[in-house]
């Protein structure tokens, strides 16, 4: 079995990964700087370096493939990276259809199921459309990723979070190396001869003030939830000096999910894995 993994150094590709190799594939990534795997990986895979914005790169990449993990990379630089992803997941599109690649799983998010109104996962929504249309495709719409918080760890450590989204209101998070199990189990199992969506929910619905609560008792501290406006967001990403469209697409992520919106995926057994928010900030937040 021949699987190639996009994005193999990310949080969920690095764990997919690790547990191909585990089980005894040895993965072909496709990854732009290979100095980023680690060493101990190095001599485990099979190396692609390129652009996934270049599409004979892809093609050529993925030929002979059995089955491919293809993750998105969210572009924080480009001028339109809805429309950059989009094209990424062109590519891709465009490779399994050349080399007949017969399963696919497409990391997406919650929300994707809007198709628009959702600032970057648009980008998402249109890598669902693109590849599903190219052949069977196994598309994991994912929660909130833990990880995100790592962006937010000197606010927390100061006594704050930050959000846009109802401070009261619950929502999936998920750790992003369950994510990647899940793939990799995905791309273990045989074929599949249609396309499906499946949920990957994480442990618990949380809203902002459980998180806070949370990450409060991994720093030894009170984290308390500050909610600011869309606008305010819109200042404080400029001030970092970030593109408009990336500025708009981060915001959208939140304001077109934040009102009278229901995965369409409800949590169920299938959908909810086991790492839970406390036992993740244990291990990455606690100062050593």
């Amino acid at each position: 079995m021949t699987i190639a993994v996009t994005a193999a150094t990310g949080h969920v590709g690095s764990r997919a990964v690790q547990v191909l190799i585990q089980a005894g594939v040895r993965p072909t990534v496709l990854i732009r700087d290979p100095a980023k795997l680690p060493a101990a990986v190095r001599d485990l895979v099979d190396v692609a370096p390129g652009d996934l914005r270049d599409a004979a790169y892809v093609t050529e990449a993925t030929r002979g493939v059995d089955a491919l993990l293809w993750i998105v990379p969210e572009s924080f630089t480009a001028e339109d990276p809805v429309t950059e992803m989009a094209g990424i997941a062109a590519n891709g599109a465009a490779a399994i259809t050349a080399n007949g690649i017969g399963r696919t799983v497409l990391i997406s998010s919650v929300g994707a199921e809007r198709r628009h109104g959702a600032g970057m996962i648009d980008g998402l929504a249109r890598a669902e459309e693109l590849l599903t249309g190219a052949g069977p495709v196994c598309t994991l719409r994912c929660g909130y990723y833990f990880t995100n918080l790592l962006g937010s760890l000197e606010e927390m450590r100061a006594g704050t979070l930050t959000t846009t989204r109802p401070a009261d209101a619950p929502m999936p998070w998920v750790d992003p190396r369950d994510v990647g199990e899940v793939a990799a189990a995905r791309l273990l199992t045989g074929q599949w001869s249609s396309s499906f969506v499946q949920a990957v929910h994480g442990p618990a619905d949380l809203s902002w003030h459980e998180v806070a609560g949370i990450v409060g008792a991994a720093l030894g501290r009170e984290v308390a939830v500050q909610v600011i406006t869309d606008d305010e967001l819109r200042g404080a990403l400029g001030g970092a000096g970030l593109t408009p469209g990336v500025i708009e697409g981060i915001v959208g992520m939140t304001a077109g999910l934040r009102d009278d919106f229901t995965p369409e995926q409800p949590r169920s057994f299938v959908s909810t894995t086991p790492t839970t928010l406390a036992a993740w900030a244990a291990e990455h937040l606690r100062r050593p």
